[in-house]
């Protein structure tokens, strides 16, 4: 087992500077429930000093040189690489991640402040020519994006560096302040950043890093959030995590931008031309580990899974044994590739929900028990569509497999969700592609593989009750910014 020493409160940082509270928040690993951290809640006080350095040097962020935001971010990225280890061991204790999956997150999050580093240099804007009517004969417009002013940043607990890191390094890119609230659970992986980001403010006096009010980091519990949100000094806000709290923000604030990354439903379809005994083995495969790879706490997480019922009898048995062949246990264990959820109660409700579906008809076909925080990965049959493990979103280790009729009826059966994140279509047919990409309502179709593959720079969110805006460096850039038209008159173009 691995050994976490928990000795003085880490520290978390107000405009930039590194701060204490009198609220002791004790951090304990979800697998045995052992201590491994210890920070403090801001006070009242630290808030509002936090608040006012964001709104104070709003301006002079914006006017930063890309140079030094670009560098600012390639440091946190060098840094994070550097110390990528330790930083997988903190994530996988404070979340109980396995510290397979926690490595990739590490990686994922050096990839996502490079990424934010590169589009801080080619932010740019764009030039329109305005002599397309006489009227406007030797005119052009620059059109820049300016940021909207100092960002509120939410992040969730289950990919607590990465995640973090999708709300930071946008608004440094663009060159306006952060406020980062982490999620009470998993705050040691946020603070971490803030420990980089001081390293590159200001450093050698005013002008050679981050100005010192560019971000702070503030643990706060969940029921302290409502001030900030409500904070007119905050113009936008950035959250990912639950539908029923992202819509309380957006119904709490709609003269604000709020952009909102909330829950999924995904699901895979296995269409008619994928029947050859490769193809079995990597679509069985793929589902398995993306369907429990984060102890299904993604909201992109495999949940549920259609085929072709002339191929279902076939591949069940193959998904089945796949699931079942997962490693589970001690997520600091290197073979383990199933850990706990994020709390007892968290899996007590997935086992809810799984007793529910049997009771109304449902088969479990392995799986189906909980040992304290870990629920063993679980696949059903025979699930009514309205069953929560169908129609909500489970948020843990639980695959809902059934057979459809054909392409059409497994996008009806994908589109009959609530939600619309991503969707997963095997197939080796580009007509069936496209079909799923004109008539899925997601916000993103991945063709060939799991709901669960995302790449960091590319725009990613959803329709329906997963959301508003995207993420993705360049896209949350968008988001945090507005355009603004400067016209040039009497030029010889």
């Amino acid at each position: 087992m691995e050994s976490v020493t928990a000795t003085e409160p880490v520290p978390f940082h107000v405009a930039g500077a590194p701060a204490s509270g009198d609220d002791v928040v004790t951090v304990r690993h979800p697998y045995d429930g052992r201590i491994v951290g210890r920070t403090t809640n801001a006070t009242d006080d630290q808030v509002e000093k936090a608040v006012a350095a964001a709104e104070a040097v709003a301006d002079a962020a914006a006017a930063l040189p890309a140079h030094v935001r670009a560098a600012a971010l390639e440091h946190v990225s060098r840094r994070l690489a550097e110390r990528a280890d330790e930083v997988a061991r903190l994530i996988t204790a404070e979340s109980g991640k396995p510290l397979r999956w926690s490595r990739i997150e590490v990686t994922r999050a050096v990839s996502t402040f490079r990424w934010a580093a590169e589009e801080a240099r080619r932010f740019s804007g764009e030039l329109q020519r305005l002599d397309t009517d006489p009227v406007s004969a030797g005119r052009m417009a620059l059109i820049r994006r300016v940021p909207k002013g100092p960002v509120l940043g939410i992040s969730p607990f289950n990919f607590p560096l990465n995640l973090a890191a999708h709300k930071i390094a946008p608004a440094i890119a663009v060159g306006t302040p952060i406020v980062l609230k982490p999620a009470p659970a998993t705050p040691l992986s946020a603070l971490l950043l803030g420990e980089l980001l001081a390293e590159v403010t200001e450093p050698d006096g005013p002008g050679s890093g981050l100005p010192a009010g560019m971000f702070s980091v503030l643990p706060l519990p969940n029921d302290r959030a409502a001030e900030l949100v409500r904070d007119p000094r905050l113009p936008v806000v950035s959250f990912t995590g639950s539908g029923p709290v992202g819509e309380q923000i957006r119904r709490a604030v709609p003269d604000k931008h709020v952009t909102l990354e909330l829950g999924g439903n995904a699901a895979a379809l296995i269409c008619s031309d994928w029947g050859s005994d490769a193809d079995f083995a990597y679509a069985a495969a793929r589902i398995a580990t993306f369907g429990n790879y984060q102890a299904g706490q993604s909201c992109i997480a495999v949940q549920r899974v259609y085929v072709h019922e002339w191929l279902f009898d076939a591949f069940l048995p193959r998904l089945v044994e796949a699931v079942a062949a997962l490693r589970t246990g001690d997520p600091f264990d290197e073979a383990t590739e199933v850990g706990p959820l994020i709390s007892t109660a968290a899996a007590e409700r997935v086992e809810t929900w799984v007793n529910e579906a049997v009771a109304a008809g449902a088969r479990i076909e392995t799986g189906g028990w909980r040992d304290g925080a870990s629920y063993a990965p679980t696949v059903l049959t025979g699930v009514p569509p309205e069953a929560k493990v169908c129609a909500e979103e489970v948020f843990g280790p639980v695959l809902v497999v059934a057979p459809v009729s054909d392409d059409a009826a497994g996008f009806a059966t994908i589109n009959d969700s609530a939600y619309g994140l991503q969707a997963g279509v095997f197939t080796h047919n580009l007509q069936t592609a496209f079909a799923a990409h004109r008539t899925l309502r997601v916000g993103g179709v991945i063709v060939g593989d799991v709901p669960s593959y995302r790449a960091d720079q590319m725009p990613y969110g959803g329709t329906k009750a997963s959301g508003v805006g995207r993420e993705g460096v360049r896209s949350a850039m968008e988001d945090y910014t507005e355009p603004r038209v400067l016209v040039l008159t009497g030029i010889d173009l």
